[in-house]
């Protein structure tokens, strides 16, 4: 008597293709395939069912170290691929990444209307504020003054915050996340993956080659606890060495501000709340930056809403039940035409 057993699940290692990966020693990419491997496992993901899509750049290899479905496209390009992937399948988990050079270069057209569309999708944004492929020139997000084969006497440019562009854009789920972080990315990757809609998520990255150690005063052990702040949903907005800071709206003005509990009568009662349902608040936050402010970290802003595959499907069959186009010939030939006579 044959007995059925249930299938094994899959591990991490389950999704690791049998490409060599060629990212330079070192690099930040390793830790966020790591997570990203884990994550499927977490998931149970179906691998014909995912397919990833990039651009160029050191994190467009992404695609080749996973065992699903991948497509290595064009710079800028991958967020209109992605959609057209996701609007001829929807029943597929898509998955954009790209780096800051692709996303927010050549391809900010493109990724502005993805999240104005809120097609469902993740984006994943690896942020190392340079162009590690092509050795090491400046990206739209490098600080001002960042010397590179591009810039020899310094960036004149003012960098682009990603995660504020993308609220800017109608974004519905943003996110931030650090390459290390190896507990809380994969967390950061199930939540976005559970958004419907455009999922984005930004990752800070360290190129070992061309940028070192950029995130170093947020990300150091000296220095962590005091410049990053992680947001839970409904909690205090609390960090520092046992959470003896946090952040308030300073009075008299629209601005935050860091307060010391127990200093000058300031207790927990008097410090903001996360709320990512409000995207007011997901602006400041996204916009903090040290030494005034903690970096934040964790799901800034989420309010579903519609995706915009949903409603296309939903707009086409509302159209074929009221036998609307049903005739193409007739479609065709409908309105203004001319008959030409020789």
């Amino acid at each position: 008597m044959n007995i059925a057993s249930a299938p094994q699940a899959l591990t991490a290692k389950d999704y690791a293709s049998d490409q060599e990966v060629r990212w330079c020693p070192g690099c930040g990419d390793y830790a966020i395939l790591r997570a990203m491997q884990k994550t499927l496992a977490e998931l149970q993901a179906a691998p014909e069912n995912t397919v990833f899509v990039s651009g160029i750049g050191c994190a467009a290899r992404f695609p080749y170290y996973l065992k699903t479905y991948g497509f290595h496209t064009i710079h800028g390009r991958a967020p209109a691929i992605a959609s057209g992937i996701k609007l001829a399948n929807p029943e597929l988990d898509v998955w954009v990444v790209s780096g800051d050079g692709d996303a927010l270069s050549i391809g900010g057209n493109h990724l502005l209307h993805l999240l104005r569309r809120n097609v469902d999708l993740q984006f994943l944004l690896f942020n190392n504020e340079i162009y590690g492929l092509t050795k090491g020139q400046y990206s739209p997000t490098s600080r001002g003054g960042t010397r590179s084969p591009s810039t020899p006497l310094g960036s004149l440019d003012a960098p682009l915050s990603a995660a504020t562009l993308a609220l800017g854009a109608g974004g519905r789920f943003v996110a931030r996340g650090i390459d290390t972080a190896q507990k809380q990315l994969p967390e950061l990757f199930q939540r976005a993956q559970a958004h419907r809609g455009t999922s984005f998520v930004e990752i800070l990255q360290n190129c070992i080659v061309y940028n070192d150690n950029v995130f170093s005063h947020i990300t150091d052990r000296e220095v962590a606890a005091d410049a990053q702040i992680h947001l839970r949903h409904g909690e205090p907005l609390t960090f520092g060495k046992d959470g003896g800071k946090g952040l308030r709206i300073k009075p008299g003005s629209l601005e935050l501000e860091v307060v010391t509990l127990g200093e000058n009568a300031v207790t927990e009662a008097d410090l903001l709340v996360h709320d990512e349902t409000s995207r007011p608040l997901a602006g400041l936050l996204a916009a903090m930056e040290p030494p005034a402010l903690p970096v934040a970290f964790g799901v800034l802003y989420c309010a579903p809403a519609p995706s915009y595959d949903q409603q296309v499907h939903a707009q086409l069959q509302a159209a074929q039940s009221n036998g609307r186009n049903s005739d193409l010939n007739g479609l065709l030939r409908r309105g203004h035409t001319w008959t030409v006579e020789g």
